[in-house]
């Protein structure tokens, strides 16, 4: 008991429970119009920055060119969503990166310096961005032919190309694509990109006896991206997030007021505690390109 007049101790901290909330991760998909469409004039390139005008410019196919800048105003609408500050004015830079050897670096948001973290990848048809509060690599693929995987299979972690010649070869190239969008998931989100050797990490997803420990301090998991595409998203985190995947509408990124809302983006699917709850399916027709 207390001494008569002493103060009352508090509890131990160990005692008191800490409520966390669950991380978070939103995820957007976007298919980009077609070339040729008048959906792809009506695209607000205005909002991009020179550099990126620039980087459109050199890409040869029309329908490369307006996936690059469709994925990029998606990004800068996505970010201006997170952030309150209008798309043109965001400033897009790269990591400065004095501890590591590598050339890469994750891209960040400059100004302003708000703590949002993304990632940006596309592929054939599908654009894949991802936000968080903490650092985050995302990545989608379009899936590879049979020869393709052999090609780069053996460039794999040792365990993970076990695990894919275990699997019939008609059956390899899906399995590789999941495994691969991981992969690339993950280094995005590290910032090296493949200057870090794809057989260096783990990223496998057979629970074999005996097999390596993936990442420590990654949740890395697959992304439904619909059937000619695989999607992955790694997130730095200690505990499951609660993710969100939405589809972006093209017309979310007009230069007009005609265009919708990101609140407009219909909820594909929500991921909590190791599963996905598909709410409708945006891949019931093939990608464009």
């Amino acid at each position: 008991m207390p001494r008569p007049g002493a103060e009352p101790r508090a509890p131990a901290r160990s005692l008191i429970p800490v409520l966390r909330e669950p991380p978070r991760l939103s995820l957007w998909l976007l298919r980009p119009p077609s070339a040729d469409s008048p959906a792809a004039a009506r695209l607000a390139v205005r909002e991009l920055d020179a550099a990126e005008l620039r980087r459109a410019e050199l890409f040869v196919r029309p329908t490369d060119r307006v996936q690059y800048l469709s994925a990029h105003i998606a990004l800068r609408r996505v970010l201006a969503e997170a952030t309150g500050y209008p798309p043109d004015r965001l400033v897009l830079g790269r990591e400065t990166v004095t501890a590591r050897p590598y050339r890469t670096s994750r891209p960040v948001l400059l100004d302003p310096p708000l703590p949002v973290h993304f990632s940006l990848s596309h592929s054939h048809g599908l654009v894949l961005i991802g936000t968080a509060a903490s650092v985050v690599g995302v990545d989608v693929q379009r899936t590879p032919t049979t020869e393709s995987v052999q090609v780069v299979g053996p460039a794999l972690h040792r365990a993970e190309w076990r695990e894919l010649r275990a699997f019939p070869e008609d059956r390899r190239p899906d399995f590789f694509a999941q495994l691969w969008t991981r992969k690339e998931a993950y280094l995005k989100g590290l910032g090296t990109g493949l200057a870090r050797s794809p057989a260096r990490d783990y990223l496998g997803a057979a629970p074999w006896p005996g097999a390596p420990q993936g990442p420590a301090g990654w949740i890395v998991r697959n992304v439904p991206a619909g059937p000619h595409h695989a999607a992955a998203a790694a997130l730095f985190a200690s505990a499951e997030p609660i993710v969100t995947l939405r589809s972006l509408p093209a017309a979310c990124l007009y230069d007009d007021a005609a265009g919708l809302p990101l609140s407009a983006a219909p909820l594909l699917a929500l991921r909590r505690k190791g599963s996905w709850t598909l709410r409708w399916s945006l891949w019931e027709r093939d990608p464009p390109g």
